[in-house]
């Protein structure tokens, strides 16, 4: 007889661990299912962040690689500086950040089994059952899809997919650099470029819609700095959902991440927005008395400004770089944003530091 358990989460990426420690901690029997056969590997995205991240790990220290204070624009020759005396984002070991998460939900109690790829998904009246491809058989109360951009779940469940795709590639460099500034390339089409200093080496990566090469973008970044492909090792590539699907739930079936596009359309970053939604998912997805459209309406309140203020920032991407610079321009300086919130472009602090900024740029002017 299969063992019934209260919650099946499927992926132990961020969201996935997330959810299951929320879940351990509130007395659940919980089993995540992770198809590789290492957290974090293959790694799939960056690890830049903002510093709202710190609030989801006990162990800063261990994990923290660099401080970003500056973000320099490129389009069509000009640049453009953006920056905060105070740290704005931080990069971070991004697989260390997956493996302690994943041992903050066992340590909570959740059982996490590796090597276990879903191939099917039955959902009945009073359960589902999860078949992997070892043969094995587990079924729970409820199950949560953390299973990433080209998730199973979601289509096992038969749910719609996300919008939108960006196909992401990203490469390093073994050259030490702790400086505290990133760069961002718009000639990227519909996306960006950027080069990430992570102490140790460098990240240069490119997201491009499909029918574009990845490949040959990520060049083009990186022959702006003066890099050859072959400096470049442990090239990592993945999907980014963007525009979440009208909806991410069945009756015992629910997902959290990318899997549900739970992203940043302007970045394409989704682990702070993943976690937040595991918070909210573990409140409202009681196995005895499952509530998907209490959580389907909580996280889209929760984060459904921020996203469609997002679609918005995105949206400038497409425009030609003659009508970028001007708006480059317009804002550059000293900046009083949160990476994480849109909404913060219009803030009380981002109007001071605009209006700060703009009185430096004046001055300027006179004295030249």
């Amino acid at each position: 007889m299969v063992e019934l358990r209260d919650l099946i989460v499927v992926g132990a990426g961020p969201a996935g661990s997330h959810l299951a420690q929320e879940a351990s901690e509130q007395g659940l029997d919980v089993l995540m299912l992770e198809r590789s056969e290492e957290i974090g590997r293959p790694l799939a995205c960056s690890g830049h962040v903002s510093p709202d991240i710190w609030g989801f790990v006990d162990s800063r220290e261990s994990l923290l690689q660099n401080s970003i204070r500056e973000a320099r624009f490129h389009v069509e020759g000009s640049s453009y500086r953006f920056y905060q005396e105070e740290p704005v984002s931080y990069v971070m070991d991004r697989v260390g950040f997956d493996k302690r998460k994943a041992e903050m939900a066992q340590e909570s109690g959740a059982e996490l089994l590796m090597g276990e790829e879903v191939v099917s998904v039955d959902e009945r009246d009073d359960c589902v059952e999860v078949s992997v491809a070892s043969g094995e058989t587990y079924s729970s109360k409820v199950l949560a899809g953390c299973d990433g951009a080209s998730s199973k779940v979601r289509s096992e469940a038969g749910l719609e997919e996300p919008s939108r795709f960006y196909q992401g590639l990203l490469c390093f460099v073994d050259v030490q650099d702790s400086s505290d500034n990133v760069d961002v390339h718009l000639n990227v089409p519909e996306f960006f470029g950027w080069r990430i200093p992570r102490g140790e080496n460098i990240e240069y990566g490119v997201a491009v819609p499909p029918g574009e090469s990845p490949s040959e973008w990520l060049d083009k970044v990186l022959d702006r700095h003066g890099v050859e492909r072959s400096e470049t090792f442990n090239t990592c590539a993945g999907g980014i959902p963007v525009d979440p699907p009208d909806s991410v739930t069945t009756d015992r079936i629910f997902l959290v991440g990318d899997a549900a596009a739970q992203t940043k359309p302007f970045t394409g970053g989704g682990i702070l927005y993943g976690m937040r939604c595991a918070e909210t998912a573990s409140r409202y997805i009681d196995p005895e008395n499952p509530d998907p459209a209490g959580y389907e309406k909580e996280w889209r309140d929760e984060l459904g400004r921020e996203i469609g203020l997002g679609k918005l920032i995105e949206r400038f991407y497409l425009l030609p770089g003659f009508l970028q610079k001007p708006v480059l321009r317009l804002f550059s300086g000293s900046i009083g944003v949160h990476m994480d919130r849109p909404s913060s472009l219009f803030s009380r602090a981002q109007l001071r530091a605009m209006t700060s900024s703009g009185i430096k740029k004046i001055r300027s002017r006179f004295r030249s």
